[in-house]
Parts: structure tokens; C-alpha cells; sequence
């Protein structure tokens, strides 16, 4: 399987000010140390939401299927939290991740959705890598998928690492950085 090296906007503030006390994996982390990074991360997104006029807003926690924590914010009108394809949401998922490993001094995976979003972003993109990987491996040929943000190039990774008729690799630079489904 071709190496797979999926890079996030948090990773370019890691070694900033990474302190030594980073476990050495996220299974190492104590109950209080996950409440800690809940809190952290629910205050910093508490704080920039201030800044929108989205009126009452609740924010559901809850571990993702990677162990990353999810922020699902919901309320009455978020429309403008997630913003012209999902761009405002990103840059909001990055603010908060980016205070949160500044503030516990590691990085733990932190994805801020809004009214389950990202979830059906998710399966949307799962349903393309699993045709795209049908298409490959039936033509024997690779195929180029759009570019995609970092988050969203994970998910078609993690969707495909069991497949054993491709592989994936991401290619490309910057905002044109893509996955390509290769066949074996």
C-alpha cells in the first residue's frame, strides 16, 4: 500500500510549541486529560462564536470512530457557520484546533461540525472513494479525484485502507492537492 501521509493545518502549529508532555498516543489519555481538551476546545469555540450573530447555539461533544472529539454545534439559523462549500466551517475547525494544541501543548484531533454537516459531507465523499475504487480496479487504471481539503482527503483514505483491490496516495501541492486511487 502506498505510504500515506496526511498532513492538517493543526500540524504546521505543532512544532511551534509542542511541550514534552504529549502522551505517546491518544489511547494514553486519562479521562481528566480528555475533559481538559473538551473544555478547551468548547471555550475557544464558545469564544469565536461571540463574533457571529447566530443566537443560541448548543454544542454536543462526542468521540468520533477515529477518536477524534466532535463539536456538533446546533441551533437556528448556522448557515453562516458553514459558509460557500464548507469553507467557513474549516476555518473555524482550524481556529479551534489550533487554540486547543496551543493551549494543552499537544495535538489531538478536533473536528468542529455544524448540525451533522460534516457527517453527510462524509458519507458523500465515502460513497465517492468506494465507486472511484470500483471504477479502478474494474478498468485497471488509476483515478484522480478533485482536490480536497486535508480533512476531506483523510476521510477518503480511511474509507479505502481495507480495500484490497487499490491503494491511495494524495499528489499535488497547496489547494490542488488531490487523492489518486490506484489499482494493485
Amino acid at each position: 500500500m502506498a505510504e500515506e501521509h496526511v498532513e492538517r493545518p493543526e500540524e504546521t502549529l505543532e512544532s511551534e510549541s509542542v511541550g514534552t508532555d504529549a502522551p505517546a498516543e491518544v489511547g494514553e489519555l486519562s479521562d481528566e486529560e480528555l475533559d481538559r481538551i473538551a473544555d478547551t476546545a468548547i471555550g475557544a469555540l464558545q469564544d469565536i462564536l461571540k463574533y457571529f450573530d447566530v443566537g443560541e447555539v448548543t454544542i454536543d461533544e462526542y468521540e468520533g470512530d477515529e477518536g477524534e472529539l466532535i463539536l456538533d454545534i446546533t441551533g437556528d439559523d448556522l448557515a453562516v457557520l458553514i459558509g460557500r462549500h464548507g469553507k467557513t466551517l474549516d476555518a473555524l475547525q482550524f481556529l479551534v484546533s489550533a487554540i486547543t494544541v496551543r493551549t494543552i501543548g499537544f495535538r489531538y484531533p478536533v473536528i468542529v461540525d455544524v448540525e451533522g454537516y460534516k457527517g453527510r459531507q462524509r458519507e458523500k465523499l465515502e460513497s465517492i472513494a468506494r465507486s472511484s475504487a470500483n471504477r479502478a480496479a474494474s478498468q485497471h487504471r488509476s483515478i484522480k479525484l478533485r482536490p480536497m481539503t486535508p480533512y476531506e482527503r483523510r476521510i477518503v483514505h480511511i474509507a479505502l485502507r481495507d480495500d484490497d483491490r487499490v491503494e491511495t496516495a494524495s499528489e499535488g501541492e497547496g489547494s490542488a492537492r488531490h487523492v489518486v486511487i490506484l489499482p494493485r
